[in-house]
């Protein structure tokens, strides 16, 4: 009796594991404070850049693995899109590393007007109260943001005031990427001058201010026409007499003219 021909061997090599999905996925922030754009130039590139007033919110996440800091900035009356104006550090406390997100890259609107270093002084701040000798992974540069030479040039600096260095793989400066460094050699700070943070004191104040302010001019414009009310009733009174006047002149013509065609 003839043995069996072997089965071939199953195959033994197994797929890498796709990795965890990261938690928090529907977290949205939770305190929030208002921000005020103070007006600058016009920008040949982002055209006016007038007074304006957004919000400022985040949420923290904590568990034995992992932290989260997620940010958000909205603007009133406006909405962006899903990826703007959004951004998150990402603490891996088992590999000791940090991670900044979204992997598209800190897409700010309104551009130019300080909001992306206002963001990532806090990150830096809140990433080194606890794991100053953690490793903030490095990361690549959206191309999009190199076709333009001055967006470039104003994205490399903002992420060289923080201490992420850039470098880029190619001559045309397409590829770059910030390398990697410790927590603790990041770098904090904003332009207050360009940002400043609201407090809601303060914010009360500035109302009741532009409510004091609406009222003065209401009582103006109210002072206003009361007195254009009456300069057209004297006006009316004095065409009504200019009138009467006109009519008997014109009266007083016709009978002299008949006195004398009838002597």
């Amino acid at each position: 009796m003839t043995e069996a021909a072997p089965q071939d061997a199953p195959d033994t090599q197994e797929e890498a594991p796709e990795p965890a999905p990261l938690p928090w996925a529907d977290v949205t922030p939770e305190h929030f404070q208002m921000l005020r754009l103070a007006p600058l130039p016009t920008d040949r590139n982002c055209g006016a850049r007038p007074l304006r007033f957004v919000q400022y919110g985040y949420a923290e996440r904590h568990n034995k693995d992992t932290s989260l800091l997620r940010m958000a900035i909205q603007l009133p009356g406006q909405k962006v899109r899903k990826e703007q104006n959004h951004l998150d550090i990402w603490v891996d406390h088992l590999e000791k590393r940090v991670h900044i997100g979204p992997d598209s890259g800190l897409q700010i609107e309104p551009l130019n007007r300080g909001l992306g270093r206002f963001m990532l002084a806090h990150a830096v701040s809140w990433a080194q109260r606890k794991w100053s000798h953690y490793r903030v992974e490095g990361g690549a540069l959206a191309n999009k943001d190199a076709l333009n030479d001055d967006t470039r040039l104003r994205r490399d600096h903002v992420l060289n005031s923080h201490g992420l260095a850039v470098e880029y793989a190619d001559a045309q400066h397409l590829k770059g990427r910030y390398v990697e460094l410790q927590v603790g050699e990041l770098k904090g700070g904003w332009s207050t001058e360009k940002v400043q943070r609201v407090e809601i004191l303060e914010a009360a104040q500035m109302l009741q201010q532009a409510e004091q302010t609406l009222q003065e001019k209401e009582a103006q414009l109210r002072e206003r026409d009361e007195r254009v009310s009456k300069y057209r009733r004297e006006d009316s009174g004095l065409r009504f007499t200019i009138t009467c006047l006109v009519a008997f002149a014109v009266f007083q013509a016709g009978l002299l003219i008949w006195i004398a065609t009838h002597r």
